[in-house]
Parts: structure tokens; sequence; C-alpha cells
């Protein structure tokens, strides 16, 4: 009986040690797994990040090219030097009136252009008279330079903010009515007879299917007359502008100043790339792209 009970004990102790064993291992698995290669971040993520490695690259070259007399420093400012200007006049409150004021026509043309261009761009889009009527003149004078139409300007208008503005509207207003014209008159013919079908009025057609299938082309076209209205506004700001960034551009020129020149330009780029970045987010949003 004594001997049962000893081969009892050792089968008992076979078999804790069975099971810590198996404890262990599963305890062992357990840690490997937690301590197994950690995923990398989604290049997805990093991808808004390459614009930046040209601009980047184009400092390097443009310090490079200056340091090295290549191009005399004269001629073109290293961008330390520029970007001291810039702070200067940041510093002082300068900067800000300029940036302010031409920002202002911006807006202000660009909305004017944009709501005159969705005009036109649907008259000529939904009519087949009205385009043949208006759409030979319009492309005719799209054509013309933005500093063709200054001295004509200062004539009718003066040297007032309407002239800027209204030169600024003229850059806005031709790509969004080529656009919103194309656009509409390439909206689906199966789409228009289920308007038919439902009985909807003219009103109701355009708001419910025409203009839903064409706001594609009408993003695009504000995305171009956004852009065109800063390149415009430089235009403008020549016409006996006392502020703004053309203002400060054509200052920098008499003065013999290239930090201030180049400064200038890359405020402008600056501020049109994030004005295009914010109509791209509302096109991508709205269209669902």
């Amino acid at each position: 009986m004594a001997a049962d009970t000893r081969r009892e004990s050792g089968v008992s102790r076979d078999s804790d040690s069975g099971r810590g064993s198996t404890a262990g291992e599963s305890a062992g698995g357990a840690e490997s797994r937690s301590l197994g290669p950690v995923p990398l971040p989604a290049a997805s993520r990093f991808r808004p990040l390459l614009g930046l490695l040209v601009p980047a690259a184009l400092v390097v070259v443009w310090h490079l090219v200056v340091a090295t007399g290549i191009i005399a420093a004269y001629q073109l400012p290293t961008p330390l030097r520029v970007a001291e200007t810039l702070y200067g006049m940041a510093a002082t409150g300068e900067l800000w009136g300029h940036v302010a004021i031409t920002v202002q026509r911006v807006v202000l043309g660009a909305g004017l252009g944009i709501v005159v261009g969705t005009v036109f761009g649907t008259a000529t889009g939904l009519s087949r008279t009205a385009s043949d009527l208006l759409d030979p003149l319009l492309q005719s004078l799209k054509n013309i330079p933005s500093l063709a139409w200054v001295p004509l300007f200062l004539l009718w208008f003066g040297i007032g903010e309407s002239a800027k503005v209204l030169l600024i509207a003229v850059g806005a207003f031709f790509p969004v009515y080529l656009n919103l014209s194309t656009g509409i008159a390439a909206v689906d013919e199966e789409l228009l007879e289920v308007a038919e079908v439902y009985d909807l009025g003219r009103v109701e057609s355009l708001r419910r299917v025409v203009f839903p299938a064409a706001l594609p082309d009408l993003l695009v076209g504000i995305r171009g007359g956004v852009g065109l209205a800063w390149m415009f506004v430089v235009a403008a700001e020549l016409i006996a502008a006392s502020q703004g960034i053309g203002f400060l551009l054509s200052d920098g020129r008499t003065l013999a100043r290239p930090d201030i020149i180049v400064g200038s330009i890359l405020l402008f780029a600056f501020l049109g790339n994030c004005s295009d970045v914010a109509v791209r987010e509302v096109r991508d949003r709205v269209v669902g792209r």
C-alpha cells in the first residue's frame, strides 16, 4: 500500500511538472509574439511631405550657387538674406499690411469672376444659340495678356480699387466660364430624360440634374480661376498701388533690392499654393475623390 502511495505521488509530480512546462511554453510564446516586429507607419502618411523635397533641394542649390560666386549676391541674394528681410518687415508690421490688401483684392476679384463666369458658362452650356453668339468673342478675349488690360482699365476706372478688383476678376472669369460651359454641354442625355420623366421644371432640372453633373467641371474651373487671380493681381497692383505684394515687388525693383524682389515672388508662390490647396480640398470633399 505504501508503494501505491509513492507511485501516486510520483504521477502527481509528473503531472504538475507537465502543466508547469506547458504554462511556461505558453508564456514564452505569448512573450515572443509581443516582441515581434513592430508594423511600420503607412507610406501614405508621408506622401504629402514629398512635395517639400524639390523645393528644399532648390533652396540648397540656390544657396550653393550664390555662396560659391557662380551668381553674384547683388543679383540673387542668399535664402538666409531673403528670410531676414521678410522677418524684419514682418516684425515691424509692414509686411502684414501688404499681404492683407493683396489677399483682399484676390478674394474680391476671384469671387466676382467666379460669379460672372458661372452665369455665362451656364448660359452658353444650356443654349446653343448663346454659345454661338458669345463663345467666339470670349475665346478671343481670354488670349489677351493681363498687362494689356492695364491701360484700358486705367482709362475706364481710374486708379482706385475698382480697377484692380475688376482686372483680377477678368483673370478668374475665363477658367470658370470655359469649364462650366463644357461641363454643362457634356451632361448625359439620359439624365435630362430622367428629369423630363419626373416632369421637373427648368429651374428644378438645373438644381437637381444639370449642376450636380457639371459640379466637378465647375470646381476645376474655380481652381484655375483662383490661380489666374494670383497672376493678375501683379498687373493689378501696378495700377498706382501704394500697398500690396505687387507694389512691394515694384518697390524692390526701384530700390535695387533683390532680396525684396525675391521675397515678394516667394510670397506670391506661398499664398497662391495655400489657396490652391484649399480649393482642391473643397473639391475633393464635395466630389468625393
